[in-house]
């Protein structure tokens, strides 16, 4: 999926810790900075 500046991101659902869910749209109207990184013990 293709999106440009000013695009509105779909919803979607991500993990977080202590077995809970991220939800975006609980965020909608907000500014957010997503940050992706790979955990300690995968080989990257």
């Amino acid at each position: 999926m293709a999106l440009k500046i000013g695009d509105q991101v779909p919803d979607f659902l991500l993990p977080a810790t202590e077995n809970r869910f991220i939800q975006l749209k609980d965020y909608r109207g907000k500014n957010i900075v997503l940050a992706f990184f790979p955990m300690a013990w995968t080989p990257i």
